[in-house]
């Protein structure tokens, strides 16, 4: 093999980046196992050491900080490690319907009604029904007249084609969902979630919302589907809020013991010098050493709130200390603003601060390093402490560049907000002459600051321009943040999965049992069939499952349960290009080659084969990848990267190390005594026998048919709607119970129960339209009321709600893919052959697995004892079959091939070719579905209940995959060959 130095060079690179990777895990974990020992129990205890360590170097040599490995640990998804998956969909029709101020035409409000009942089918957005209805209705009317308002003008006139409303319309849409999704974000930042995930999902006006760990699902729904709340408020100077920032601290110090409190700092000036000080700024990045600890403790005592909150000083120009300008008044880190927070909700504290006071922090940390965040002083006005001006008089925000060129937000107002504005903002300006009594006012959303420019003078028009040290991202966003209190476009749950914890450490261990017996499996069948070389070839495997966790870890890869489910079938299915190696070099050394001839040639004359076998499967998981979401994405994402790092290992590793040995003049047998003779001379005549198994698939495919159309599937939630619960009892109950109870609470509304594992899983579409704010907790109220007349001691391990559109979409998407991957295999199976009639025997055979899986699955539903949900996971398992069932039969494909291309076979009918190619691939036919098959198994029996339905899909798709390539797809190449040269086989 040639440029082997280059292979060792990249193997090497390879590991270290993994070892890298995974060692984030490593030191993360060393860190969170000193903490619970620190602790000894103490949740409190814990959590302040991991605070005190959040900014502490942790990584030797590199100095990272624990925040910074935390942040590049191995993600566990939320199947794994429990918490709440919310898919949130923003409410266009309300947007539709504010653009135009609400009108009562009535052709306007019944085609947004009638746009909102197609939607549920349709996969066009509502804004194109919309158009579309309002064109049935009124097919002359002009929808401009609704939207050229005033403060639409700049974007819309009035004799705008319906064409050109539309086009304004998506584009307020997508600003809708934009900002939704920023609001959002900062929402959960603010949440305090370790790890949250929120993805917005393109093309759509979805949300994907996963917060690992949560359990309190009510204040999660409270907060992602409240209004956004945009406030404008004056401020107060830091000079003029200081002197009741000390009196707080004195209060808090008074309360000490008096034998160990110290005198309180007595005033600016001497605030001024001991603000900066180390030991001061020192108290917010704790450690637990016991010097430190002891450190901040004193100063805790002396200066209960300075030693939270550090006070907004500089050094001047004559070197003094002295306070900053601004309605900043002090800096904290993340950790202690709960602290602070409470301190300042304490009664005796509350009585002393002004009512017309608001202390607010700003929603960013002050760098990307540190988490330290601003404290800003609001002056509120009225009795109850509103601002000054609400959002909702913004007509228009958009982020622009100044006649310099720095990045600056335009931010226009409608005139009754202009006329307030132009008094607030002559109020904040102060005097003219002076530029130094210039105050801020500040832009709040949902209680956060998100900037306090300083005003500059009198704005009296409505039109106004904040500029600073801004990016042109930094005022994207601000300008987004300011549309938020313009139209009202909220954001409704339509899908949410809840995993409780015990769920998910049941899920680990089940993933990791399933894990090792598959691999013990491979490794262990490897050793028996090719003797010394399976050595090697377990050598690669486990190179290449190596690779694939540090590759994942790396890339920020979230694992799953059906990750895990990906990484075992990996293992399976990693052994395929060993076996195609091997299998070659076996029959090179038949033939009468030397060791080292026969390797090279074994090689060389397997790489068509494998890589147009593994190029087929990963089209399959890009698929998947690109159509895929949650967990679905996560198997797709570790299939695809195992497919590459096994080509990797299989081709280069193992071919290093073998060449070595063959280099030392070592004997490396590929075969033992009882697997060496083992399909050696096969001659069963598959085209001749081909009719027979034609009958057979036929007759399966028909009364699955039948069964589809009589019995039909059970759909599984994501599929048909509604919600979903797992409940186990602590003693055996039946399903009937269950049923009558839940009917009975249900207002005899019946849901579907099913034994899952030990307890049973319960389907409802009770109240599933409803959109009300409190429809999930009358939803589990019932749920409750009725399962505590069964008197037996009960969990909800698992929770799934998705709504009826989100159902459509993912049915139709699950439809498409399954379409586009035989698709994309038959055109990459044309280009690759040339030949039409490969193409088409695929499709055949591709069409032929599918509809036998489905034929199984619609046939067995109710009679095995586990549930058979046609649902995302099902597909997920129908696409990789199809991957596995064509990676097969190319391999014969490949073979046929070159059999046409050899001239000693030019004399030969196509089935006696058809019929040496799959004779002579028959042993690694055999070998790799038999090894992708045990791990399966061991899927089926370790992987647990979640797992059940799609391990058998992928089992029954395997074996009938594998039985497709042998008597139906290649055979089926000579029926078209037939057709087309017109000769009999």
């Amino acid at each position: 093999m040639q440029n082997k130095g280059v292979i060792k060079f990249a193997a090497v690179i390879l590991t270290l980046l993994s070892l890298y990777a995974l060692s984030f895990t490593f030191f993360a974990n060393k860190v969170e196992s000193d903490a619970k020992e620190y602790a000894k129990g103490d949740p409190e205890k814990e959590r302040i050491y991991l605070d005190s360590m959040s900014s502490q170097p942790v990584y030797p040599l590199l100095g990272h900080t624990y925040q910074y490995v935390k942040e590049r640990e191995i993600q566990l998804g939320l199947d794994l490690k429990g918490g709440m998956n919310v898919t949130m969909e923003i409410d266009l029709s309300a947007l539709i319907r504010s653009l135009a101020n609400n009108p009562d035409d009535a052709n306007f409000n019944q085609a947004l009604k009638n746009a909102q009942n197609r939607l549920k089918t349709s996969q066009e957005g509502l804004v194109a029904l919309f158009v579309q209805e309002y064109e049935k209705l009124s097919p002359s009317g002009k929808l401009a007249t609704f939207y050229s308002t005033k403060e639409n003008a700049a974007e819309l006139k009035l004799d705008a084609t319906n064409a050109q409303v539309k086009t304004f319309l998506d584009k307020q849409a997508n600003s809708a969902v934009e900002r939704s999704f920023n609001i959002l974000r900062t929402r959960i930042d603010k949440f305090g979630v370790t790890q949250p995930n929120i993805q917005l999902q393109e093309g759509s006006n979805r949300i994907l919302v996963e917060l690992p760990g949560v359990t309190d699902k009510e204040r999660v729904r409270k907060l992602l589907q409240g209004s956004a709340k945009l406030e404008f408020y004056e401020t107060f100077e830091n000079q003029e809020i200081f002197p009741l920032i000390q009196n707080i601290n004195n209060i808090l110090a008074a309360k000490q013991p008096k034998e160990e409190a110290k005198p309180a700092v007595k005033s600016a000036d001497s605030l001024a010098k001991a603000g900066n000080k180390p030991a001061l700024l020192s108290a917010k990045k704790d450690t637990v050493a016991k010097d430190s600890a002891a450190a901040s403790a004193a100063l805790a005592k002396s200066n209960p709130l300075f030693a939270l909150l550090a006070p907004a000083t500089f050094q001047g120009a004559n070197g003094q200390q002295g306070l900053r300008p601004g309605a900043v008044v002090g800096y904290a880190n993340q950790r202690d603003t709960a602290k602070i927070n409470a301190i300042f909700a304490e009664q005796d504290i509350k009585a002393v601060i002004p009512p017309n006071v608001k202390l607010m922090w700003g929603v960013k940390a002050i760098s990307e390093t540190d988490k330290v965040f601003e404290l800003y002083a609001i002056k509120a006005t009225g009795l109850n402490g509103e601002p000054a001006l609400e959002g909702d008089v913004i007509s228009n925000a958009r982020d622009d560049f100044d006649q310099k060129g720095n990045p600056e937000v335009v931010m226009v107002m409608n005139s009754e907000g202009a006329r307030e504005w132009k008094r607030i903002t002559a109020a904040a300006a102060g005097s003219a002459q002076s530029e130094e009594d210039n105050k801020s006012i500040a832009i709040v959303l949902d209680g956060m600051v998100y900037t306090a420019p300083r005003v500059s003078g009198e704005i009296p028009n409505g039109v106004s321009s904040i500029s600073g040290n801004f990016t042109p991202e930094e005022t994207k966003d601000l300008a987004n943040v300011l549309k938020a209190g313009k139209l009202p476009a909220p954001a409704k749950i339509v899908g949410e999965y809840v995993v409780g914890p015990t769920l998910g450490k049941e899920s680990i261990d089940k993933g990791l049992a399933s894990s090792v017996a598959g691999l013990l499996v491979v490794l262990l069948f490897m050793l028996f069939y090719y003797n010394r070389a399976g050595w090697i070839a377990n050598l690669a495997l486990l190179a290449n499952l190596f690779f694939l966790i540090g590759v994942m870890a790396s890339l920020g890869a979230v694992w799953t349960l059906p990750g895990i489910a990906g990484l075992v079938l990996t293992i399976g299915m990693a052994v395929d290009a060993n076996v195609l190696i091997y299998e070659r070099i076996k029959e090179e050394l038949e033939s009468g080659k030397s060791l080292r001839l026969a390797v090279a040639d074994g090689f060389s004359n397997s790489y068509s084969a494998i890589l147009d076998s593994n190029i087929t499967t990963l089209i399959t998981g890009v698929i998947l990848m690109v159509m895929g979401s949650g967990p679905i994405l996560g198997f797709a994402t570790t299939l695809v990267i195992g497919i590459i790092c096994s080509l990797f290992t299989a081709i280069f590793i193992s071919r290093l190390v073998l060449d070595q040995k063959v280099e030392k003049g070592q004997n490396v047998p590929f075969s033992t005594p009882f697997t060496k003779k083992l399909f050696k001379g096969s001659t069963f005549d598959f085209v001749k026998e081909r009719k027979k198994f034609y009958i057979i698939s036929s007759i399966i495919i028909i009364a699955g048919i039948i069964s589809i159309f009589t019995r039909g599937f059970s759909l599984g939630v994501d599929f048909q709607g509604g919600r979903t619960y797992v409940i186990e009892f602590q003693k055996e109950i039946s399903t009937l119970e269950v049923r009558n109870v839940l009917t009975e609470a249900f207002e005899n509304d019946a849901p579907e129960v099913k034994s899952y594992g030990n307890g049973v899983r319960v389907t409802t579409d009770y109240l599933i339209t409803d959109e009300g704010a409190d429809t999930e907790k009358i939803v589990e109220n019932k749920l409750n009321e009725g399962l505590k007349k069964l008197n037996a001691p009960y969990e909800i391990k698992d929770a799934q709600k998705v709504g009826p559109t989100v159902a459509n979409d993912i049915k139709t998407s699950a439809i498409y893919a399954v379409l586009l991957a035989i698709l994309a295999i038959f055109i990459y199976i044309f280009i690759r052959f040339r030949r039409l009639e490969f193409g088409l025997a695929s499709i055949v055979a591709l069409a032929h697995d599918v509809l036998v899986v489905l034929a199984f699955f619609s046939l067995l539903n109710g009679f095995v004892p586990f549930s058979l949900d046609i649902d995302q996971s099902f597909i997920a398992a129908i696409l990789t079959v199809l991957g596995y069932s064509i990676n097969d039969t190319v391999v014969i494909f490949d073979r046929v091939r070159e059999y046409l291309n050899d001239n000693r076979n030019k004399n030969e009918s196509m089935g006696t070719i058809i019929n040496n190619a799959l004779n002579s691939t028959l042993s690694r036919t055999v070998v790799t579905g038999m090894s992708t098959i045990f791990v399966l198994i061991i899927l089926f029996i370790f992987g647990g209940e979640i797992l059940r339905g799609f391990s058998f899909a992928m089992l029954i798709g395997v074996i009938v995959g594998t039985y497709s390539s042998l008597f139906v797809a290649t055979p089926v190449v000579v029926e078209f060959m037939r057709k087309k040269e017109g000769n009999k086989n």
